[in-house]
């Protein structure tokens, strides 16, 4: 019975010391720190359009009392974007911090040019601690080129230049190189210059852009009326195009001639000559305002009547009386008047040769002196001729 009991206290006491020594163990077994390292940032979600870089200023901070070795790690959270961890102007990927102290670090993403509109999550680690970030794109991203102008259409006269200034934009992740066209009606002069400087090709970097200067020049037989000008920028993967427009008022033309066309008269010393004009507007558009003047020799005279056209139309003619006074004291021969029509357009000349001839009555004394002389003559025969 002694024995029995004993055995039974032996049981309990080892029961309780294996109690005791699991519970001592599990006390003795030190606890899992906490981290003793924080992540922060100032901004936690920034806004960027597609093609944009943007950059997170992020403190590596240690709460500990002892330095900390960490690794930096950067989670896409599936997004394709370029990045980059730098500290010190160098990439970093292990910091050592001392206690109490921090570190800094620069995150820059590039946000893609072919991107969805919307919020894209990320993360930093540092060890167990983790920042959330986030990035914001402001507008819908597309891998494309862009030619755009702010003034498309012009308008002038057959005989104008039109300028154009065009932007072309490298939406794209690589530089390009663009081949420059335009698709005109024949027999206009197109070309393209870039920091004055004829060009028929361009590089742009990515997600840049260039100006651009047009010029068309019109034929010279082209017509009233609006011409359109495709304009492409293009290589073979990616292309931009726009459409210029010239608005061609109309050309102008003007001669000035006779009915005959016959640009030579005659007049006497001191007389006058009517000589009538025709004015032809030989061009597509109305001409407004069209006066008559002229050169002439000194001491001559030339009028018109009347001496301004309100206007010709179009393919119509005006008639026009001029009239041209010799000076008395011309001598006989060959004179050249000009005579000129002009509007504010369009100005036409043409030299008309003018024969003077003696006066009749010049003509008519000379015969009387002749004839006096004669008489005289014949009166001296007679009178002393018997003798």
């Amino acid at each position: 019975m002694l024995r029995a009991c004993r055995k039974s206290a032996v049981k309990w006491l080892l029961a309780i010391s294996l109690v005791w020594g699991g519970a001592a163990g599990v006390i003795a077994e030190p606890a899992e720190a906490a981290s003793t390292v924080e992540l922060y940032s100032p901004y936690l979600e920034l806004s960027a359009p597609p093609g944009d870089s943007i950059s997170y200023s992020i403190e590596v901070i240690n709460h500990g009392t002892a330095m900390q070795s960490v690794d930096l790690r950067f989670d896409a959270k599936g997004n394709d974007w370029a990045y980059e961890l730098t500290s010190g102007g160098r990439a970093v990927s292990r910091l050592a911090i001392k206690a109490g102290e921090s570190q800094s670090v620069n995150l820059r993403l590039d946000v893609p040019l072919e991107v969805n509109k919307g919020s894209y999550p990320f993360q930093v680690k540092a060890g167990d601690s983790v920042l959330p970030l986030a990035v914001q794109v402001s507008e819908q991203g597309t891998f494309r080129t862009e030619l755009t102008t702010d003034q498309p259409n012009m308008q002038g006269h057959a005989d104008s230049t039109f300028s154009f200034s065009a932007t072309l934009r490298n939406r794209t992740a690589e530089k390009q190189t663009y081949a420059l066209a335009a698709q005109a009606e024949p027999g206009w002069d197109i070309s393209f210059s870039e920091g004055g400087k004829s060009v028929t090709s361009v590089e742009v970097e990515p997600n840049s852009e260039k100006s651009i200067s047009i010029s068309a020049v019109p034929p010279q037989s082209v017509n009233a009326g609006t011409y359109q000008i495709p304009i492409s920028a293009s290589n073979n993967s990616t292309a931009g195009e726009t459409t210029l427009e010239a608005v061609i008022t109309g050309t102008y033309n003007l001669v000035l001639s006779t009915p005959n066309e016959l640009l030579s008269t005659e007049v006497t010393a001191g007389s006058e000559r009517k000589l009538d004009l025709v004015v032809t507007n030989s061009g597509t558009a109305e001409l407004n305002k069209v006066s008559l003047s002229a050169s002439s020799p000194s001491g001559w005279e030339v009028s018109f009547e009347p001496s301004t056209v309100d206007s010709i139309k179009a393919g119509a003619t005006a008639r026009v009386q001029a009239t041209i006074k010799a000076d008395k004291k011309a001598l006989a021969g060959d004179y050249v008047v000009s005579m000129t029509a002009s509007s504010p357009e369009k100005t036409a000349d043409a030299q008309f040769r003018v024969a003077v001839k003696s006066s009749v009555l010049w003509g008519w004394i000379g015969i009387l002196i002749i004839l006096a002389v004669i008489a005289g003559l014949y009166y001296l025969f007679r009178k002393y001729g018997r003798r």
